[in-house]
């Protein structure tokens, strides 16, 4: 391996440190780099800790026909309790409606389904689990829309696995590492985030591309070049022209 790539990667581990082998190499193929995971994990420390497994049971000719949405719970630093619901689309792993309470209810539930799911792009299947905060006649609503829901087992949060899996990343990539004072604080910690989320960050769901078609870059559009987010914690690159 050339020696600048070399330097490039150990550039990249310390200013991003929640990162691992697969997120350095899908940066660097944004960049024009063909490198292998395998040769970009060598430079690398090993993980204290294994990754996650990867949930496979949801049939492939599904995924693009159906979410999912959940609920969890942020404290403040004045020990408040902030409930924050994630709605998910499976296709491209976008987030497509967030939103924070300090009371959820049925009918507010109800509420951020009609707002996430505008004109024809409601999915043909809702995966949820069987919190009381839903109601008892959810899937009768959802059913006004088309939506078909799939309710997992009690205890069994490994049925609904990628707004599962989405939560643990806002919580690992963001939350873990700021301060939540108020609703307000929180809402812009939560847009910050996923706007880096759904432009920057790649996905090995998706192939190692973002939830909104990231770009590669050629070795001749210039030099390579650091871009922050999410207040420094994480960064993308890109090259620019001298």
């Amino acid at each position: 391996m050339a020696r600048d790539l070399r330097a490039l990667i150990l550039q990249m581990r310390p200013a991003n440190p929640l990162w691992g082998a697969p997120r350095i190499h899908g940066e660097l193929r944004t960049l024009g780099i063909a490198v292998s995971q395998t040769t970009v994990a060598k430079y690398l420390r090993r993980r204290r800790t294994p990754p996650s497994p990867t949930w496979r049971t949801l049939l492939t000719t599904h995924l693009a026909q159906s979410a999912s949405i959940d609920f969890f719970t942020v404290p403040t630093a004045t020990f408040r309790v902030l409930f924050v619901l994630v709605i998910l689309s499976h296709a491209r792993r976008r987030v497509v409606h967030v939103n924070v309470t300090d009371h959820p209810t049925p009918a507010w539930t109800r509420q951020q389904v009609r707002d996430a799911f505008l004109d024809d792009q409601a999915p043909r299947y809702l995966l949820r689990d069987r919190g009381g905060v839903y109601g008892s006649d959810f899937g009768d609503f959802l059913s006004r829309f088309g939506i078909e829901e799939v309710v997992s087992a009690p205890q069994s949060p490994w049925q609904n696995p990628f707004v599962e899996r989405v939560i643990g990343t806002i919580r690992r990539e963001c939350l873990d590492h700021v301060i939540v004072w108020n609703e307000r604080s929180l809402r812009r910690t939560l847009r910050v985030y996923l706007d880096y989320y759904h432009r920057w960050r790649t996905h090995l769901a998706i192939e190692k591309d973002t939830p909104d078609a990231r770009r590669c870059h050629a070795r001749a559009h210039g030099a390579i070049v650091a871009y922050p987010h999410v207040d420094g914690l994480h960064h993308h690159y890109e090259r620019r022209a001298a």
